[in-house]
């Protein structure tokens, strides 16, 4: 039976979600685990058992957002996810979903739009964005759908100024679970229709 966190390694956990948290939504890192592993470093924890959970951080991130950024923080998530929505209503026939920290409404001061995909025609998505004067840089990522490993094309664009990365999945993976590694959560995702709803509310 594994054995209760001591109370320094519950101390500790607390100051690395902190720490990450304000990484977060100050320096733009959009990352769990580099944020966690940033702050562990900075703040001279070398025990991985004292790393906190990502709804550990997650939690402190939005304490931090309403204390330190509140209306720059409401104001700029509204803008996003306005945007977010004017640009999945152009890629509509690619079935686009929003997911993400501007759907969980934890997007900090440089945080990207992120964008799923359901197509099996990768190449016209490029076509697209080609057509349309938007530039932007390809990497491949592995994403999970259940146990099973997918290979995702991520392209990260400036979309009329505005950070987007969008994920390319395969159309038969829409109504699948999608996560970024084997044990972790579903990735939380809306589609385009529910994005017009969250935007018509906060209007």
């Amino acid at each position: 039976m594994a054995r209760d966190k001591s109370p320094k390694q519950q101390q500790m956990r607390l100051r690395i979600a902190a720490a990450a948290a304000r990484m977060m939504a100050e320096d733009g890192i959009e990352d769990y685990a580099l944020a966690k592993r940033k702050a562990a470093r900075l703040l001279g924890a070398s025990d991985t058992q004292s790393l906190p959970a990502n709804d550990e951080v997650e939690a402190e991130l939005r304490t931090y957002l309403s204390l330190y950024q509140a209306d720059e923080h409401r104001a700029r998530l509204s803008e996003l996810r306005e945007a977010a929505l004017t640009i999945m209503e152009e890629l509509e026939e690619f079935r686009p979903y929003l997911c993400g920290s501007v759907l969980k409404g934890t997007a900090g001061r440089y945080a990207d739009i992120d964008l799923q995909l359901f197509t099996d025609d990768a190449k016209s998505v490029e076509l697209y964005l080609l057509n349309r004067g938007v530039t932007y840089d390809a990497e491949e990522q592995r994403h999970y759908c259940g146990d099973e490993p997918r290979a995702v094309t991520v392209l990260r664009a400036e979309w009329d100024g505005v950070p987007v990365a969008i994920a390319i999945h395969a159309a038969k993976d829409e109504r699948a679970s999608l996560k970024t590694s084997p044990s972790g959560k579903p990735i939380e995702r809306a589609s385009l229709s529910s994005v017009s709803n969250l935007v018509a509310s906060e209007s």
